[in-house]
């Protein structure tokens, strides 16, 4: 409601003023609205056209906003955005478009009596994409195309409109009564219509992103989360991001195995990290201890439990792990989450969502919002991808929504497909907020991996995620060279800074993240071939001569280990085996 009093507040100036461009506040990004489009331009070549039906628009003037604040993890701390904004008349159907000078968003509201406009992006044929097919769960791949197909598409969309210009299309500030919308590809009009997953309840849709800019300014951008309502929780204090152990991947079932649990506690506990994750079947826990005992040992070792939930809503059927039910009423979310609070749990996983229809929208947010008075992380499973939540409810810390290290267990399509996948992940998915990948495996689950070690190792750096669950066995970490197990003892899981060093879609990717004074670098090559890498490090203030740690792959296959050195010269082009990787510390 707030929101709709905001904007009818806006409307108060509007006029018949003639149409004219909407500029980003650097005057690089331009919009021009006619009666049926919106057109983008950066540094006046027009790149994307937007079709919004909406004839007869009337003109507000432009207003300037600026904004600052902080997130409790994400690409970085603090965050500031400024836009220009402008509203626009037609009929009863209001359309507010935001010029930022890293892209530009639109929404639009109606009164009710009739139905949002029709709304489509125009990707000519021959133009490069990335994108996803649409999935309930998000759990896909983002192919090159240079042409549309039949089908669904989901969020995020990465578009290539020449050598050093890209777009990403994604939604962000999905309130109460919205659904989440999707692309459909219309054959013969080269267009992606967006499209409503149910029946939204509400007459104003989410906002509607085009991130634009070199890759640089896609990988860095925070307009999904500028974009969203400002947090809901006034004391942030108790929300703590940090890495976790976590049993699934080596051990499906061994959540109901007291002693084997024991050992992912303990595992937590001599890596330094905070947490450990507690998947499903807990409920059903035996061999020397419940649940209770396990809450009870994890604190005694001083690492905080979080724990498993079926939403209620699971795909499986009949037969499903457990817990279910405990989280699907408001009822039953304030037994289960009291009950928490009491034993000393700090979060909860929650997993099986249903397509983004209102139903769901409002089974999240108020899972968001009772976690919060309870002081609960949450990290949702089996989901939505990001649409700025993470700003409006800090608690959350991640979401899955990704083809991630989980799919080792199912097939072997991860063991080849990985390197390519790992090097697309952060110019899509990883852009538009936190992404569960469970990353950082060295040995194999039941599938085979040909990521060489340090692939591995660049993971949880290249990947941001609030809660970073480290997915392999306690003896693989505990193992590992002494440098090495110091490296992921003090790795952090919330930023200061993002800066992406080089890369290109699927065939490489290096990005620098800052937290307390230390650049942690992160490179991996995507492809089957060897790889010279030359990071651009004047983004980061340059390569001084001492206070860096390198680690690169000794050897071209997994589990060959690693070289260490602290040469900076021998960081300057660094030789990337094929599936290969490496890792920088620069103090």
């Amino acid at each position: 409601m707030k929101k709709t009093i905001i904007l009818l507040a806006a409307l108060s100036i509007i006029g018949s003023i003639n149409a004219k461009e909407l500029k980003s506040p650097d005057r690089t990004i331009s919009v021009t609205v006619t009666d049926t489009t919106i057109l983008v331009s950066k540094n006046g070549h027009a790149v994307q056209t937007i079709f919004v039906d909406m004839p007869g628009k009337k003109q507000s003037r432009i207003h300037h906003h600026k904004e600052r604040y902080e997130m409790s993890s994400g690409k970085r701390r603090l965050c500031m955005n400024m836009s220009n904004d402008c509203t626009y008349i037609s009929g009863s159907d209001t359309l507010l478009i935001k010029a930022f000078n890293d892209g530009v968003a639109y929404r639009i509201s109606a009164d009710g009596s009739s139905a949002i406009p029709r709304q489509e992006f125009i990707i000519p044929d021959g133009t490069r994409r990335w994108m996803q097919t649409l999935k309930t769960d998000y759990e896909g791949f983002y192919p090159m195309s240079t042409q549309g197909h039949g089908g669904s598409i989901g969020y995020p969309a990465l578009i290539q409109y020449d050598d050093r210009l890209f777009g990403l299309i994604a939604e962000s500030d999905v309130s109460h009564g919205q659904s989440g919308s999707h692309l459909d590809w219309n054959v013969g009009r080269s267009s992606y219509s967006v499209t409503d997953t149910g029946n939204p309840e509400s007459h104003m849709t989410p906002w509607r992103v085009l991130v634009l800019g070199s890759l640089s300014t896609i990988v860095e951008s925070t307009l999904v989360t500028d974009l969203a309502h400002p947090s809901m929780i006034e004391d942030t204090s108790w929300i703590k991001p940090g890495v976790s152990a976590w049993i699934y991947w080596a051990y499906n079932h061994s959540s109901k195995d007291f002693e084997k649990v024991r050992e992912y506690i303990d595992l937590a506990a001599e890596m330094h990290w905070p947490y450990n994750l507690i998947d499903w079947e807990w409920d059903v826990m035996s061999n020397g201890g419940n649940i209770e005992d396990a809450l009870a040992y994890a604190a005694g070792k001083d690492v905080k439990a979080n724990l498993w939930y079926n939403s209620g809503t699971s795909w499986i059927g009949n037969g499903a792990p457990g817990p279910q039910d405990r989280l699907i009423t408001a009822e039953a979310r304030e037994k289960e989450m009291t009950r928490l609070e009491k034993l000393g749990a700090t979060g909860i996983k929650v997993d099986f969502f249903l397509p983004d229809g209102p139903d769901m929208i409002d089974y999240y947010l108020d899972i968001l919002s009772d976690a919060a008075r309870h002081h609960l992380l949450v990290d949702f499973h089996g989901c939505t991808v990001p649409r700025g939540w993470s700003r409006t409810w800090p608690n959350l810390m991640s979401m899955e929504a990704v083809y991630g290290a989980e799919w080792y267990n199912n097939n072997r399509r991860m063991t080849n497909a990985a390197p390519q996948h790992n090097a697309t992940l952060p110019f899509t998915r990883n852009v538009i907020g936190p992404m569960d990948y469970t990353p950082c495996t060295f040995t194999d689950s039941q599938n085979p991996h040909i990521t060489t070690d340090c692939h591995e190792l660049a993971l949880p750096i290249l990947f941001e995620s609030g809660l970073q669950h480290m997915a392999d066995r306690p003896e693989s970490y505990l193992n590992l060279p002494k440098q090495v197990k110091d490296l992921l003892q003090e790795l952090p899981a919330a930023w200061d800074d993002t800066r992406l060093l080089a890369g290109y879609p699927g065939e490489f990717a290096v990005i620098a993240r800052k937290s307390n004074g230390i650049w942690y670098i992160a490179g991996i090559n995507g492809t089957d071939k060897p790889m010279k890498i030359t990071p651009d490090y004047s983004r980061i203030g340059g390569l001084k001569k001492k206070g860096i740690t390198l680690f690169t792959d000794n050897g071209d296959k997994p589990g060959k280990g690693f070289d260490i050195s602290s040469d900076a010269s021998s960081a300057l082009a660094i030789e990337c085996p094929a599936a290969g990787g490496f890792v920088m510390t620069v103090r």
